[in-house]
C-alpha cells in the first residue's frame, strides 16, 4: 500500500513555481508560464498624459531661439551690406554685454562677487584674446570662394540649431552639478566656425572684432540669460519671448517679404503644430509592464 502511495505521488507533476534562478522545473519547458503569468501585466503605467497649453509653452524656449539666431544674420547681412558700419557694431556689443550682465545681476539668486568677478575676469580674456585674433580671422578663407562660404555657413547654422540646448545653457556658473552635453558643445562650435566665415568676409580688423564679438556674446552668452529669465520667472519668459518676437518679425520683414512669411510659418509650426501633433498621437501610444520586464533599482547607486 505504501509503495503504491510513493509510485502515485511520483507520477503526480510537481506545481509549478515561478522562481528566477532555479533551473529547469521536472514536467515544465523551460519557457513555461501558468495561468497567473499576465495577472501582474500594467498597461500604460509611465505614459505621461500631456496637457497641450503646457506643451506650447514649453516651445516658446525653441520659437525664442530661432528668433535670436535670426537676428544674428540679420545683422551679419546688414554688416555686409555696409549698412551697419563698425562704431555701430561696437555700440551694440557694449549695449548686448551691459544688459546681459543686468539681467544676470538681478535674476540670479546666489550671485556673489566671487562670481561677478569671475564673470568679468572671464570676458575681458575673451575680448583681449579675440582683438589679437582678429587679424587672423580677416585673411583666413582669402582663397576659399563666396559660395562655397555661403554654403558652409548655412549648414553650420542647422547643425547648430538641430543640436542645440534648448532646455538649458552650455555655459555653466563655476561649480555647477551638470556638465554640457557633447551635443550642445557641438553645436557652440558650429556657431563660432559660421560667425568666423562670416567675419572672413568683412573689409578692416575693426569690422572682423565687432561682428566676432556680437556673434559670441550671441551665441555663448544669449542662452544663459534667457534661462535665467525663464529660472527667475517664467511669465517673464513669455513676455520677453513674444517682444523678441515681433521685434524679429518686424526687421525680416523689412529686409524681405518671403522672409518673412516663411519665419511666420515657422514659429507657427514650432509653437501650435508641433504641440498639437504631440498631444495626437499620444492617444496612439501602448506600453505593457510585467514580469518580463528588467529589475529596476528603488534606490539611489550611489548612496
Amino acid at each position: 500500500m505504501d509503495a503504491c502511495t510513493s509510485n502515485c505521488s511520483s507520477l503526480t507533476p510537481r506545481r509549478w513555481r515561478k522562481v528566477a534562478y532555479g533551473g529547469m522545473q521536472p514536467g515544465y519547458d523551460d519557457n513555461h508560464t501558468d495561468e497567473t503569468f499576465l495577472a501582474d501585466m500594467v498597461m500604460n503605467a509611465s505614459v505621461v498624459k500631456r496637457d497641450i497649453l503646457k506643451v506650447m509653452k514649453d516651445s516658446v524656449a525653441i520659437s525664442q531661439y530661432l528668433c535670436i539666431v535670426s537676428l544674428v544674420v540679420l545683422v551679419w547681412s546688414y554688416t555686409l551690406r555696409s549698412t551697419l558700419d563698425e562704431n555701430s557694431l561696437l555700440l551694440l556689443d557694449t549695449s548686448l554685454l551691459g544688459s546681459g550682465f543686468l539681467i544676470l545681476v538681478l535674476t540670479e539668486e546666489m550671485l556673489s562677487l566671487n562670481l561677478l568677478f569671475h564673470y568679468i575676469l572671464n570676458i575681458s580674456f575673451f575680448i583681449t584674446g579675440l582683438s589679437v585674433l582678429a587679424p587672423i580671422y580677416q585673411t583666413l578663407t582669402r582663397s576659399i570662394s563666396s559660395d562655397s562660404i555661403w554654403a558652409v555657413t548655412f549648414s553650420l547654422l542647422m547643425l547648430h540649431l538641430f543640436l542645440h540646448d534648448y532646455s538649458g545653457s552650455t555655459i555653466k556658473a563655476p561649480g555647477a552639478l551638470q556638465n554640457p552635453t557633447l551635443t550642445s558643445c557641438i553645436s557652440l562650435n558650429a556657431s563660432v566656425v559660421a560667425s568666423v566665415f562670416v567675419a572672413s568676409r568683412l573689409p578692416s580688423r575693426i569690422h572682423v572684432f565687432a561682428i566676432m564679438l556680437f556673434s559670441l556674446l550671441v551665441f555663448l552668452f544669449a542662452p544663459l540669460v534667457t534661462y535665467c529669465i525663464k529660472k527667475y520667472s517664467f511669465c517673464l519668459h513669455l513676455l520677453f519671448s513674444l517682444v523678441l518676437m515681433v521685434v524679429t518679425l518686424s526687421f525680416v520683414y523689412i529686409l524681405h517679404k518671403l522672409l518673412f512669411v516663411l519665419l511666420l510659418g515657422l514659429l507657427v509650426f514650432v509653437n501650435v503644430v508641433c504641440p498639437y501633433f504631440l498631444i495626437r498621437i499620444q492617444e496612439y501610444k501602448f506600453e505593457i509592464n510585467g514580469p518580463w520586464d528588467e529589475a529596476k533599482l528603488c534606490f539611489d547607486i550611489t548612496d
